[in-house]
């Protein structure tokens, strides 16, 4: 038998297998794959064969639309954030919603539930405004009771020639929201802030420019009023280079010391702050990016190579003359370099679809839509492969008002020179789930560990919810960082991963998380992930991380918390589980805390029936076998009986 030529097959969008075939005489194939020969019979070939054409029917990942199921009769605003508000370890979502008139905004919180509707609105949980809207929403503890407090920032719409930005807290309990007084303004500043951790009490502070352009920190004390300005502290005491307008600033460990760095996009430059033993930050790296020509996007640090390292991903493109829409769209990695620089080097990332037509990043620069004045990546391992995927809003070149969002999957790579991963665009694995959308955001409704997609439509802001139906069983790891401070003052409900006696925190900015685990082919398996870096401009970061691990169902060797210069370990973790770690006390790693629940699989499930189902048809056989055994020894028992007995004469 000859091997005559090579084929290549797609099973699946996702699954491809490379092999060299041949048939024999005797109607056998065999195939030439990276582990040897592997003779297929007729018989199984058939199978094979009936099997890959069922296959090309079914498609890898399908998204039904749940949004009455989400949202029952409710018509939710804008999603701006995530947070458990009411401590019952569900997320909930942020909103913002506009008034019609323009002048006036207001943020609510739909409560998650286990049950339909998923998310449910409070009147107790909406606070307004009538002379502001709101741009960004930043859930979090920031007055030290444990309660997670909404901190909202506003641009003031009855004075035209006012661009600063005002920023208030609503002080939170379990139950209900104290809004702030629109007419007192906690912060006066230049650009949206970000959630930081300045003085490690895992209270959540401020870092952004004041109203004067100065770069600031704001410190939140215990128990501040929230008519009161927290006390500020400079970044340095040189003059820096103005923010971008739309910024893509960031609180994250780049230098791998277990503490979060400062990463700043100012108007021509990246920058990068290192922060020091003694809590100052320090210039490191400052990278030019200003190209009249050219956009640059918002950063997302990725590891999308599942390396253990997180990189920069850089949305660019080129600008329209019209400043609507942009062309020649790109994916750019920067790589720290020697000194202090850094050095870019794109994707391969194709933006032609089927029909031959280039798309691009969406981009308006003139746009009143804070979803479009900015292009914004967002990351989630969607088919569950252990590698990261994204969701991208594209138009097409030669029509910039349409706009689609698009799934851009992870796939390798062998021709991308430095890396061995690039992303491809999905074109129709999201079509029947959207159309005509300004926006696509990963948030997982069912609680177990499968990434579903909120979609925002162009056409008057419609919020829609699909579920993401996985065709294959696949195992994950959920894992989140709360604040370790404590409070025994006010009884929790229970929740439906377990009754809970009192809230350990709330969203913390700033660690990072990683896990080793060997896959069933022996081959190491690492990947990292940054909670909570950006807080601004709409990120819309998820509180927790989801690690997609494939179908391996290997325990996790390890799992790592880097938090504030401490780390800590945990060893031999059960797929499928989700990790509540709790940094409580900070300086004391072996004393930090986990919760540790587990969602079973689908293939537990299916063994668990099938196991049932054996046992039951065992036990009908050995019932049957039982009952013709006693119906066969009466039978004898009455032939003994009529026997006649000979001895007796």
């Amino acid at each position: 038998m000859k091997l005559k030529e090579i084929q290549y097959h797609a099973l699946t969008s996702q699954i491809s297998s490379k092999h060299c075939c041949s048939w024999s005489e005797d109607n056998s194939l065999a195939i030439l794959t990276k582990n040897g020969i592997l003779i297929v019979g007729f018989w199984r070939l058939f199978s094979l064969v009936c099997l890959i054409s069922i296959l090309h029917c079914i498609p890898s990942a399908e998204a039904t639309d749940i949004t009455n199921a989400v949202f029952g009769n409710h018509i939710p605003g804008l999603p701006a954030a995530f947070g458990d508000f009411n401590s019952d370890e569900l997320t909930d979502l942020f909103t913002i919603r506009r008034y019609e008139n323009g002048k006036g905004s207001s943020v609510e919180i739909l409560l998650a539930s286990d049950s339909e509707p998923l998310l449910r609105p409070d009147k107790k949980l909406v606070c307004s405004f009538e002379n502001h809207v709101i741009t960004s929403v930043v859930p979090g503890d920031f007055d030290h009771d444990v309660m997670m407090d909404v901190l909202v920032t506003a641009e003031n719409t009855a004075d035209s020639g006012d661009s600063h930005i005002y920023v208030y807290v609503h002080k939170g309990s379990l139950k209900a929201i104290d809004c702030a007084d629109e007419a007192y303004p906690l912060i006066k500043m230049k650009s949206q802030p970000i959630a930081v951790d300045y003085n490690k009490d895992m209270v959540i502070d401020l870092f952004g420019e004041d109203e004067d352009g100065k770069r600031m920190f704001w410190v939140f004390p215990a128990n501040f009023s929230k008519n009161e300005s927290p006390p500020s502290y400079p970044l340095s005491n040189s003059t820096e280079e103005p923010f971008r307008k739309v910024h893509s600033n960031a609180f994250i460990d780049l230098n791998s010391d277990s503490d979060a760095d400062l990463y700043i996009t100012s108007q021509k430059h990246l920058e990068i702050w290192y922060r020091s033993y003694n809590g100052s930050f320090i210039k490191n790296t400052s990278e030019n990016v200003a190209n009249s020509n050219r956009v640059v996007g918002q950063t997302l640090f990725l590891d999308f190579q599942s390396t253990g390292e997180l990189h920069q991903l850089v949305p660019i493109c080129t600008k329209n003359s019209d400043g609507l829409g942009c062309k020649s769209s790109e994916i750019h990695i920067f790589l720290p370099a020697n000194g202090t620089k850094m050095s870019s080097e794109p994707l391969t990332v194709n933006f032609v679809n089927q029909a031959k037509q280039k798309w691009s990043f969406s981009y308006d620069e003139h746009s009143k839509d804070h979803y479009l004045n900015a292009i914004t990546l967002r990351a989630g391992d969607f088919n569950m492969d252990g590698f990261p995927d994204l969701l991208a809003t594209l138009s097409p070149e030669n029509d910039s008002s349409f706009k689609q969002t698009f799934l851009l999957e992870n796939i390798e790579c062998t021709t991308c020179g430095l890396f061995q991963r690039t992303f491809a665009v999905r074109w129709s694995a999201l079509s029947a789930s959207n159309n005509n959308t300004v926006l696509g955001v990963f948030y997982d409704f069912f609680q177990d560990g499968i990434l579903d997609v909120i979609f925002v439509s162009q056409i008057n802001n419609k919020v829609t919810a699909f579920r993401n139906n996985p065709d294959y069983d696949a195992n994950f790891l959920k894992a989140m960082v709360i604040s370790g401070v404590r409070q025994n003052f006010e009884a929790l409900p229970t929740g439906p991963l377990g009754k809970k006696y009192r809230t350990y925190g709330t969203n913390l900015p700033g660690p990072t998380i990683s896990y080793k685990t060997t896959t069933p082919e022996g081959q190491p398996q690492i990947a990292s992930s940054a909670q909570l870096p950006q807080s601004a401009h709409y990120s819309l970061n998820l509180p927790y991380t989801i690690f997609g691990l494939g179908r391996s169902p290997n325990f996790i060797d390890s799992l790592t918390v880097h938090f504030l210069g401490s780390q800590r370990s945990w060893n031999q973790l059960i797929p499928n589980s989700q990790i509540i770690v709790i940094p409580y006390p900070l300086a004391n790693p072996n004393s930090w805390r986990t919760q540790l629940f587990v969602t079973p699989s689908k293939i537990i499930l299916q063994s668990v029936f099938a196991l049932l189902g054996t046992c039951l048809l065992i036990s009908a056989i050995i019932a049957v076998l039982y009952w013709k055994e006693r119906k066969e020894d009466k039978r004898e028992k009455l032939q003994q009986a009529h026997r006649f007995h000979f001895d007796a004469m």
